[in-house]
């Protein structure tokens, strides 16, 4: 057992996220989650994780926007937290035009039923770079999908439920090799299970109590996946902890 003491100052919090090289992993797509838990696990208070989150994870979680070609997210997660398209400062979206990527990531919203609100900020708001993306299955109902497909760009993943490991492939047909999920802990736990989240960013909160739901739900029999500790950063008593599924290599 080692103890962890303090460290060297870090003239910016981004700087060991974009240190990461995420072209090394074994499938088409790498893909990076980035959650909040408090102290007793929990991930919502109220149905909501804002209660959960600190002013530096806060900081951290819209800046984290800047490393991921798409940011992936459940339908709960957008109706809960009222979604909107990704917002980048001028300098970070320079950062990305000059390493051959669009200024904007999209959003892809995961949803089987297409049960969304197609006048919310998420579908409304974003520029024809950065149209937001549908991911559904075939069996979706046929006049949703043609409303969705007047507001988004749809993609089919599986049959009668949306498929993990199709929703990806699909994703990096359109280029988007890094994939930031940003939950919710359900679409999550699908994630979890086919083996398909390489990296997990975990912010803990200083606080306990709030609704009995968890980071991630599996479904039922799935196997435990471990992974390995890369980096560790605190601020404002908010511990930020960054894992690798075991294999994978860093140059942060």
């Amino acid at each position: 057992m080692q103890r962890l003491e303090p460290g060297s100052d870090v003239p910016d919090a981004l700087i060991p996220y974009l240190g990461v090289d995420r072209t090394r992993g074994p499938h088409e797509c790498w893909v990076t989650a980035h959650m909040v838990a408090g102290l007793d696990g929990t991930a919502a208070v109220n149905g909501r994780v804002g209660a959960l989150s600190t002013a530096p994870d806060q900081e951290l979680f819209r800046r984290m926007r800047q490393i991921a070609d798409v940011v992936l997210v459940g339908a709960e997660t957008v109706r809960r937290e009222g979604y909107g398209p990704v917002r980048l400062t001028e300098q970070a979206q320079a950062d990305r035009v000059a390493q051959r990527r669009t200024p904007i990531p999209p959003v892809a919203v995961v949803s089987r039923s297409l049960d969304l609100d197609w006048g919310t900020k998420v579908f409304t708001e974003p520029t024809a770079e950065a149209r937001t993306l549908v991911i559904t299955c075939a069996s979706a109902d046929p006049e949703r999908r043609a409303v969705a497909e007047a507001h988004a760009t749809v993609l089919v993943a599986g049959e009668d439920r949306v498929d993990p490991v199709q929703a990806l492939a699909a994703l990096a047909d359109l280029g988007h090799r890094v994939v930031l999920c940003e939950g919710g802990p359900r679409w999550l736990g699908e994630l979890v299970a086919a083996d398909r989240v390489d990296e997990l960013c975990l912010s803990i909160s200083p606080m306990m109590g709030g609704d009995p739901l968890p980071v991630s739900v599996t479904p039922p029999g799935s196997p435990p996946a471990a992974f390995e500790l890369r980096d560790t950063m605190i601020e404002a008593n908010t511990l930020f902890l960054r894992y690798e599924r075991p294999g994978g290599r860093s140059n942060g």
